[in-house]
């Protein structure tokens, strides 16, 4: 298990840039499963240590696993919630994710309980120390209750100062690291649609107006860094232009949707976005683990741990992995994953972990095991898998592409 992540800050510390607030005139340097016993370990001469990387285009150096939060306050208490952002901050974790819709699902009732959860964890913590990443909520005409006076949700400039400001309330912080439009203003598929109905377009916030209200922030010092989420390879670029054009801030990240179920769109349209070579947006890979599916625990839908898990406890969310093909694909990952002498999650996980395009993948926990189980996974399974498992990985990929779509 790896070691309190203190001292990889101090060897980062000449390396991490220090910044200016304009608003206090300080500066500050940044720098569900069971347990299951691993069967492949990591070599002799193998660090049992998470990596870390740069995120995009930032000074923000972060490990390669990202703390996903949106249980809290909805699978999860404050004091589990607790346990389990200090376990992962114990061993090596250093950014974690969260949303102003949070918990999800998304309701009036509990909105904002993450962040709340979050904030009283963090009074106790180095806020240097921790990457805080959250978002703001893209075009919604039903969650308006996140606004004081709104009928619909825009990305425009008042929306963008509102949620900043009443999510550094809810966190208790004055700055947020990264801040991410949550899904787009403009119409775009979203969450488990395959195509584009060109019936649905509607005008749209312009993208130089959306990068100007982020400035602001910026220069305001309650943002260090911009980013998008579930966004298309049109508005990665339409956001790249327009910050080159009109000299506004670059967007350092995509936040996606990224695994074994879920690779086509990402692998040939978006990863070109991510090549140091081009524009160096760094992916901050979401479900690698295909929304609890890739661990197994759905293939016998009357055990325990199917009927605790996500899909069942909400009826309705995230259908495209237990309403397609995606468990006849997940029962072939299984059985090569069984046959190579590793978990589910190692080999889900695994494959996340090695792609060159990944800066971080968001792994969700409901208890401080399933955590660990994360982590192990990260660091005792072969880095990288050998190519057998990537030869086998590949041949199911041929027959099932993206079966979250059939």
């Amino acid at each position: 298990m790896a070691s309190c992540p203190t001292a990889f800050f101090c060897n980062h510390a000449a390396t991490a840039a220090p910044w200016s607030s304009s608003r206090t005139g300080t500066r500050r340097s940044f720098c569900r499963r069971s347990s299951v016993k691993t069967t492949i370990n990591a070599k002799l001469d193998q660090k049992t240590s998470l990596k870390y990387k740069k995120l995009g285009d930032s000074d923000l150096v972060i490990s390669e696993i990202t703390l996903g939060t949106m249980t809290f306050g909805q699978q999860n208490t404050e004091k589990e919630a607790h346990e389990i952002l200090s376990y992962a901050f114990e061993n090596g974790i250093n950014a974690l994710d969260t949303s102003e819709a949070y918990p999800i699902p998304m309701k009036k009732e509990t909105q904002g309980s993450t962040d709340r959860f979050i904030s009283s964890w963090l009074k106790s913590q180095p806020r240097d120390k921790v990457i805080l990443a959250t978002k703001v909520a893209g075009y919604s005409e039903t969650a308006s209750y996140l606004r004081d006076n709104a009928t619909v949700l825009r990305v425009d400039a008042a929306n963008i100062k509102e949620s900043v400001e009443k999510s550094l309330k809810r966190l208790g912080t004055d700055y947020i690291d990264l801040i991410q439009i949550h899904w787009p203003d403009r119409y775009v598929p979203l969450f488990g649609a395959y195509s584009y109905d060109f019936s649905k377009w509607r005008p749209s916030v312009p993208f130089v107006e959306q990068l100007k209200a982020f400035r602001e922030l910026i220069d305001e010092g309650k943002v260090r860094y911009i980013g998008v989420s579930n966004e298309t390879s049109y508005g990665v670029m339409e956001f790249v232009h327009a910050a080159k054009v009109e000299g506004l801030p670059k967007i350092v990240s995509i936040q996606n949707s990224y695994s074994l179920l879920v690779r086509t769109h990402f692998e040939i349209d978006l990863v070109e976005v991510c090549h140091p070579k081009n524009y160096n947006i760094g992916l901050l890979a979401y479900s690698p683990l295909g929304g609890g599916s890739l661990t197994g625990k759905y293939i016998d839908i009357n055990s325990e741990a199917a009927k605790n898990g996500r899909l069942n406890l909400f009826p309705g969310y995230m259908e495209r992995y237990n309403k397609s093909i995606a468990r006849e694909a997940t029962i072939k990952y299984i059985e090569t994953a069984k046959k190579h002498g590793l978990t589910p999650v190692q080999l889900a996980l695994g494959f996340a972990r090695d792609r060159p395009f990944v800066t971080s993948s968001i792994v969700g926990a409901t208890s401080v095991n399933q955590l660990k189980e994360d982590i192990d996974a990260f660091l005792l399974t072969e880095r990288p898998l050998p190519p057998e498992v990537v030869a086998d990985i590949e041949d199911i990929f041929k027959r099932y592409k993206d079966p979250t779509i059939f």
